[in-house]
């Protein structure tokens, strides 16, 4: 009962912090390892896309709300990314993950680094006019986010939220909305590999749904109400955060 009701609070964090910048995973997944280590990897991850999905769901509808969502590049980019997350799922067993992690901290370096350097980043909401090529562009953002998703997942959240400030002049906060749809879908893709499997453990994966939901509907309504400026800095502090991590699993 006491270790349930540490992953309720972990999946309550995650949730909040997810819905506003990315990264829920950041907390969770760490949770459920140290908590639950008889369980079998894939069983934690199957639990932990069921309770994603489920925050993810709600954070998405709490933005639809107060947020208009650019349909016209979004989903064709969720639609890529639905599809490429089960080629990355795939494609697991053959990318070993010591040449993914480098890659992928060299390439969070470079987002924090711009961000920083760049204080208007994500500041006004100006986005570009949908043509074909804009459409292209979000299905090859989708695309390869979806697989590396599949493949790997720190960081997704941030990826997205990076990619569609710097390509289509989002600000902060329609850049999250934007990316919790395309999250949505990639969650789903892993859901329909892991529950068919059996790897969903229900029991857990309920009462902790539940807690995201609430940190999911918190997190959202407090970027939507603190604005672009405070979404930016939880931005950089999870975007470090994911930093460390990496470099940290990297050295051990």
């Amino acid at each position: 009962m006491l270790t349930l009701t540490f992953l309720c609070v972990f999946a309550y964090l995650a949730g909040l912090i997810d819905a506003a910048v990315g990264g829920g995973g950041l907390i969770q997944i760490p949770a459920m390892f140290a908590l639950l280590p008889g369980q079998a990897p894939a069983s934690l991850l199957g639990t932990n896309k069921m309770v994603s999905a489920t925050g993810t769901l709600f954070a998405t509808r709490s933005y639809l709300k107060r947020v208009q969502i650019p349909w016209g590049l979004i989903l064709p980019a969720t639609c890529a990314a639905f599809a490429m997350s089960f080629v990355g799922a795939a494609a697991v067993a053959h990318v070993p993950k010591s040449l993914i992690r480098p890659m992928v901290l060299g390439l969070l370096l470079l987002v924090g680094a711009y961000t920083l350097r760049k204080k208007d980043f994500g500041a006004i909401h100006k986005p570009a006019r949908i043509g074909l090529a804009h459409k292209a562009l979000a299905m090859a953002i989708g695309a390869g986010i979806g697989f590396y998703d599949g493949l790997f997942g720190p960081g997704t959240g941030s990826f997205l939220i990076f990619l569609f400030i710097r390509c289509f002049g989002f600000d902060f906060i329609h850049a999250s909305a934007s990316a919790k749809v395309v999250n949505l879908a990639t969650n789903i893709a892993a859901l329909a590999f892991f529950i068919p499997t059996g790897h969903v453990m229900y029991s857990l994966a309920i009462p902790m749904a539940l807690c995201n939901i609430a940190g999911a509907v918190s997190g959202s309504r407090l970027a939507i109400r603190r604005g672009t400026v405070f979404v930016r800095k939880l931005f950089l502090v999870l975007t470090s955060c994911l930093i460390v991590k990496l470099a940290y699993d990297l050295l051990v």
